[in-house]
């Protein structure tokens, strides 16, 4: 019987791809990565973890907004080399950009059409 232990992380360079859903209504949030370091924390705290590519660090994410992402579940793909949480979304958004989903933008012919509003304004959040 395979465990937790066995996911496959020498696979792409340590990092592999995790989609996180809603628990409640399945909506897909986003997709993001998560080393060895962040898939056992992610464990051991129940909060999602994952490793930011562009800052090169470990991430909890909502650690800056507060929108904290709190494990259901998580999955296993077969090739133990893909990771599908199921979250609690605290905050009502799991995208930078304020939208509740990172996947607001709707391809229509050629155009990328926003599909809803934001939650919060990434300005007053971040403060960047």
């Amino acid at each position: 019987m395979k465990t937790v232990n066995d996911l496959d992380f020498s696979k792409g360079n340590g990092l592999l791809p995790v989609i996180a859903q809603d628990y409640a209504t399945g909506d897909v949030l986003m997709l993001a990565y998560m080393n060895k370091l962040a898939w056992d924390k992610t464990l051991e705290t129940g909060k999602v973890h994952y490793w930011s590519r562009s800052r090169e660090k470990l991430w909890l994410k909502g650690e800056t907004s507060g929108h904290v992402q709190l494990l259901k579940e998580a999955f296993v793909d077969c090739d133990l080399d893909t990771i599908l949480v199921k979250v609690e979304q605290l905050g009502g958004a799991a995208c930078h950009t304020g939208f509740r989903s990172c996947f607001y933008q709707k391809v229509k012919g050629d155009q990328l059409v926003k599909e809803g509003e934001p939650v919060f304004d990434p300005a007053e959040i971040y403060k960047k």
